[in-house]
């Protein structure tokens, strides 16, 4: 077997990211035999065990992980450069894997897809709309749509938008507990909150106010927040965008109508800025239509 140690290179990423042979030889269109023979070669080649293997699954040797976490950049880079010869820049192609919050995906990506698709007819989608945080290196995804601030990491993040956001309930609830004429009795309001979330923030003609909150509800989904403010039980922080896209939702009433809540950002997250085609025209068209939606 002539070996080929850019090939095998390329061969040992698929694996180590699959974390099995058989996983990476179904994606790479070989069988599973060839390519253990050809790992095999280049640990011999190398001169170092890389992989620890049992009869369940693979892991990674120390020189295994190193020699991971430099030649998976090497692949990535030279995938790219074929790419960007063969013109996929000017048409870009493929499936592009996506994992992005539920309420992010139904309010503003749903109505960004048709001109996008227009844009970009060979492009195939997988959304993920899990609320877990997926491994970029492990897990084949090409981008993470996340909301809010960013746990420090070792990957790119792109803010790509500033989502307004504003102060809603139900007549229902304002009937019973009255109308707050300041952002200091929301103190004495039940107000819908994320978890471990105490303070809200909010401005008024440049003044800006930090204001103590409280309440009997704590959760980590915007649609179950505002379907919580809709029912009458308490004030929650919406995008605007969201209440005018539900339809039971429409009927909340401002409060404080001239103060503004907080922004919350949105961030593309990638695992490296070497982007194919496809990823890179998706954020930069997310970029594009939610700064028109937000103007």
């Amino acid at each position: 077997m002539k070996a080929d140690p850019l090939r095998d290179m390329s061969l040992f990423v698929e694996v180590a990211r699959a974390r099995s042979f058989r996983r990476a030889a179904e994606a790479l269109g070989m069988p599973s035999s060839t390519l253990s023979r050809r790992i095999v070669a280049l640990e011999r080649a190398i001169g170092l065990r890389l992989l620890h293997r049992t009869t369940r699954r693979i892991e990674l040797t120390e020189a295994g992980q190193i020699y991971f976490e430099r030649s998976r950049h090497i692949v990535e880079e030279a995938r790219l450069a074929h790419e960007q010869l063969g013109g996929l820049v000017s048409q870009p192609r493929g499936v592009l894997r996506v994992s992005l919050p539920v309420d992010f995906a139904t309010v503003f990506l749903a109505r960004c897809l048709p001109g996008f698709c227009r844009r970009y007819p060979e492009i195939e989608f997988e959304f993920d709309l899990t609320p877990r945080r997926v491994d970029l290196v492990a897990e084949p995804f090409d981008v993470a749509i996340r909301m809010g601030e960013l746990p420090d990491s070792h990957l790119i993040s792109r803010k790509i938008a500033e989502v307004p956001r504003y102060l809603y309930a139900s007549p229902q609830y304002l009937d019973v507990h009255g109308q707050p004429r300041n952002p200091d009795e929301l103190a004495r309001h039940a107000c819908l909150l994320f978890p471990n979330e105490s303070k809200w923030t909010l401005l008024r003609d440049g003044v800006k106010r930090e204001v103590c909150v409280a309440g009997r509800f704590r959760l980590n989904n915007v649609g179950m927040m505002q379907r919580l403010a809709v029912e009458g039980l308490g004030i929650a922080m919406l995008a605007e965008e969201a209440v005018r896209a539900t339809p039971a939702a429409r009927h909340l009433r401002r409060v404080l109508p001239d103060w503004q809540a907080s922004s919350i950002a949105v961030h593309a997250i990638t695992e490296t800025r070497l982007l194919p085609a496809k990823t890179q025209h998706f954020i930069e068209y997310l970029k594009e239509h939610l700064s028109q939606r937000a103007a």
